[in-house]
């Protein structure tokens, strides 16, 4: 697992370096702000939806030890959201607090965005073994909000989209949470099924 876990992180630095590759080889595209601040928010998604693949791929595969790589997969997840919003305020709007709220006001979805980073944060305070001897039960319940989190981002992806009635790649992320969610739900159905006939014995 520490091998595994290290070829992981090395992994989940990939996008860094294929920006910094494109960016010293000259294929940022004609809009390198544009460019970055849409890959950062598709990586952001990409990441929240590894880390909810994790349960599900540990059953299926029967390696319990997945979930220790499932804390780094958030963090990742919160690192490329940050990149995300930083792109778009930094070099996209230089801090102009005027120049973003009118930007806000014409396209919403900055707002959606701008929310799912927000509830975010507190996952990410919260995602060491401290934090979870300190919340205890309530621990499980706050970082269940990873699941309106990923809808957020979705519906700000979705809505971004929409201007340009672009729907193909979303759609796929869509997709891949449906299914994820799916298999949650049939989780959930099947142990209440079964405890239900484990009382129905006693």
């Amino acid at each position: 697992m520490p091998v595994f876990k290290t070829l992981l992180f090395i992994v989940c630095l990939f996008p860094i370096a294929r920006w910094v590759w494109l960016g010293t080889h000259d294929g940022l595209t004609a809009n390198p702000v544009e460019f970055l601040t849409r890959s950062s928010g598709r990586w952001t998604l990409t990441g929240l939806l590894l880390t909810l693949s994790v349960s599900p791929l540990r059953v299926l595969l029967k390696q319990p030890t997945l979930l220790r790589v499932r804390r780094m997969l958030g963090l990742f997840s919160f690192f490329y959201a940050c990149l995300h919003f930083t792109t778009y305020v930094w070099w996209d709007q230089w801090f102009d607090v005027v120049a973003i709220l009118a930007d806000v006001a014409k396209r919403p979805f900055i707002m959606v965005g701008f929310a799912a980073l927000v509830l975010l944060i507190p996952l990410a305070v919260t995602s060491t073994q401290g934090w979870m001897r300190r919340l205890g039960r309530k621990w499980q319940a706050l970082h269940r909000m990873v699941y309106g989190i990923v809808v957020l981002a979705l519906l700000h992806y979705w809505w971004q989209k929409a201007g340009k009635n672009d729907f193909a790649v979303v759609t796929i992320y869509v997709a891949v949470f449906a299914g994820l969610m799916a298999w949650r739900v049939w989780g959930w159905w099947r142990a209440r099924g079964l405890r239900r006939y484990g009382q129905a014995r006693h």
